[in-house]
């Protein structure tokens, strides 16, 4: 080991990242002097090529603290990734390839995006899931075609977030032996030493999850090499507590808690370079010596994977290698879509119980689990196992990390994952909602007990605002079906989109209604079920407000009063429809009436008045709650009516057929 070269490539990561937070005027210099020396060891260990960073069987590194971009992009340059010079000389600017927190898409060798802190560390949790389900699949004892490893950095902040302890347990339990944590301890976080708020053991805690432990001096190579070397036939997760100097090698600021967030300011730069024996007035200096080291990196990675690539070539591997290609190419259309009889009763959380089974039934990669609510979700795949042999992931009561989980899984590239819980506590998972959307992740979120209609349990476990949430978040889509047949529609969508989708679920059951349009198609988000001649009103709904709806409208055909009814199963979808579209399902020359049993303030965007929830519900049962808060037929009609400036009267509607 020559660990004079190893300085001097560390301290070129170093003052590469100073380089670039002084240019920008903005960044996180603390963590990449302190770290480059780990990173630097690491990289020499990494299975990787960096002129295909999609290589199935590369070694993921996570970067949970993704304050520390300038030191990613500096490494992955030096490594010989699509990233220059140029590009760290535009840190944080607009359109560069180097942002202020690392974006998987926009920047080639980030296996995800991180930055909200804690993330990370279940991202690389998921990341291992799916490697663990993938050997299942694909190795022989003869053929390993998967084994690689999955390496995550992390910092006191990201253990201190609590999605880092749901995530770990879960890596204990499952014993994903090819996780490795490394944890810059520093000691110092934004206000200054972790003592003023934390001052927990991390090594029992994670011994108690049933992790191995090393810790080292992670400013020292010998110790840093040793313990990489180690972890390479570990049988648990490992957590490698690095002991590391904040601002490690800067003049002024080395150990304190200012260098977290700031430039170090040119004098300091220039002092720190002077220091280490680099040139002080040469900014982004780059030496030819430590290029040629890091950049063996590129052949070194493509011979790895020709030699792979030799591997599944060969004639012995050909029941592994048609499993591959299933898992790299789902075919959805050899998905045999249930049936429903119209006129029956299903909550829409039963019809995608039979809907996800076919699915998976078909598509080799299709896994997931529930936060411990699978029978009341209906997530269970029957007859495909439990992880890590089969395709039930059984999260736990950890909806936080099992969202973050699931984005890794996406993100592994064979699996097409779905996670679940009652949709009120989808607020536990809103930040990995976020990055999902963020990244354009091919990934499902169940969410049943969609509306009062959870009944007794209470405004606790009563979604109000939720929808709202999640259809303001943009690249997200959000399907609430009315029906069994509607919820198969949004799913034939769903598997065409290349972004997260999310199905908001009945618990109660709700009347499949023949497949029938007047125009338009759930293709369209929204379309117009129910027609009548001079329509004076249009009434939209989703979900369980549908049926109501068009029950409402005979009642208020009756009262004098025709109004044609609109489903709105997407409303993502509808609302990137043409004018000229929208215009043929909510006639412009009728009055709008929007319904639905949750806050529903983006409806105005299309209504003129929205029947919605104005408070969180109350216990009771459902039936009771649907009359209490006005989504009943009287309740729809006697709105109507009040738009009209008419008074409610009881009338019949004879002959209803719906």
């Amino acid at each position: 080991m020559d660990k004079k070269m190893l300085k001097k490539m560390a301290d070129t990561i170093r003052f590469l990242s100073l380089d670039m937070i002084q240019e920008a005027n903005s960044g996180h210099p603390g963590v990449c002097l302190g770290m480059a020396d780990v990173m630097t060891v690491l990289s020499t260990h990494l299975k990787h090529n960096p002129k295909n960073p999609k290589w199935l069987n590369r070694d993921r590194v996570v970067f949970s603290g993704g304050h520390a971009s300038a030191m990613i992009y500096s490494l992955l340059y030096l490594n010989g990734y699509d990233i220059s010079l140029d590009d760290l000389k535009n840190f944080r600017q607009l359109g560069s390839k180097t942002p202020g927190h690392p974006e998987h898409g926009e920047v080639p060798g980030v296996e995800i995006t991180t930055g909200p802190l804690g993330q990370g560390v279940a991202n690389a949790v998921g990341f291992s899931f799916a490697s663990k389900y993938a050997k299942k699949l694909l190795n022989s004892e003869t053929a390993k075609i998967i084994d690689h490893k999955v390496y995550c950095l992390c910092g006191d902040g990201d253990l201190e977030e609590g999605i880092s302890y749901e995530a770990c347990a879960l890596a204990g339990k499952n014993k994903l032996d090819n996780l490795v944590l490394i944890y810059d301890s520093n000691k110092i976080t934004i206000e200054g030493d972790t003592l003023l708020a934390w001052n927990e053991d991390v090594k029992q805690r994670f011994l108690a999850q049933q992790w191995d432990v090393l810790e080292i001096d992670g400013n020292d190579y010998e110790e840093i090499d040793r313990a990489l070397k180690e972890v390479k036939n570990q049988t648990k997760p490992t957590l490698i507590i690095a002991n590391t100097t904040i601002a490690k090698g800067s003049c002024g600021f080395e150990g304190k808690a200012s260098s977290h967030g700031a430039p170090l300011g040119e004098e300091d730069i220039k002092c720190s370079k002077e220091k280490a024996g680099f040139d002080p007035d040469c900014k982004f200096q780059v030496d030819e010596d430590v290029l040629s080291r890091f950049r063996c990196a590129i052949e070194k990675g493509d011979l790895a994977e020709r030699e792979w690539k030799k591997l599944l070539n060969e004639a012995p591997l050909l029941e592994q290698n048609e499993t591959l290609k299933a898992l790299l190419e789902p075919d959805f259309s050899k998905i045999i879509w249930p049936d429903f009889e119209a006129g029956s009763e299903v909550a829409t959380r039963e019809s995608n119980h039979k809907i996800l089974n076919a699915i998976a039934k078909a598509i080799p990669g299709f896994i997931g689990g529930s936060a411990d609510l699978a029978p009341s979700n209906k997530t269970y795949l029957k007859d495909m196992g439990e992880f890590p042999n089969g395709r039930n992931i059984h999260f736990g009561i950890r909806e936080h990390s099992m969202a973050a989980i699931t984005n890794a899984i996406s993100l592994y590239g064979l699996f097409l994952p779905f996670d679940a819980t009652f949709f009120v506590f989808s607020d536990y998972m809103k930040p990995s909602v976020r990055l999902a959307a963020l990244m354009g992740l091919k990934r499902y979120f169940i969410w049943t007990h969609d509306s009062i209609g959870v009944g007794e349990d209470g405004p606790t476990h009563q979604p109000i605002e939720q929808l709202s949430q999640f259809r303001a978040m943009p690249g997200f889509y959000l399907f609430r079906p009315a029906d069994a047949s509607e919820n198969i529609a949004c799913w034939k969508i769903a598997l065409r989109l290349n972004a997260p989708c999310g199905f908001v679920l009945s618990r109660q059951k709700l009347r499949t209604l023949k497949p029938f349009t007047e125009y338009g198609t759930v293709e369209n988000g929204g379309y117009l079920i129910a027609k009548r001649k001079n329509p004076k009103l249009t009434i939209i709904a989703s979900g369980s407000e549908v049926m109501t709806s068009l029950q409402a409208a005979c009642h208020l055909e009756v009262a004098g009063i025709n109004a044609n009814v609109v489903s709105v199963p997407c409303f993502e979808i509808f609302d990137k429809q043409s004018k000229e579209y929208k215009d043929r399902v909510i006639d412009p020359n009728t009055k709008v009436l929007a319904v639905e049993a949750a806050s529903g303030i983006e409806w105005y965007k299309y209504a003129d008045e929205v029947l919605s929830m104005q408070s969180f519900g109350a216990s009771a049962k459902a039936k009771d709650l649907f009359k209490k808060f006005g989504f009943t037929i009287k309740g729809v009609k006697k709105r109507a009516l009040e738009m009209f400036d008419k008074e409610y009267v009881v009338t019949e509607a004879k002959g209803m057929k719906i």
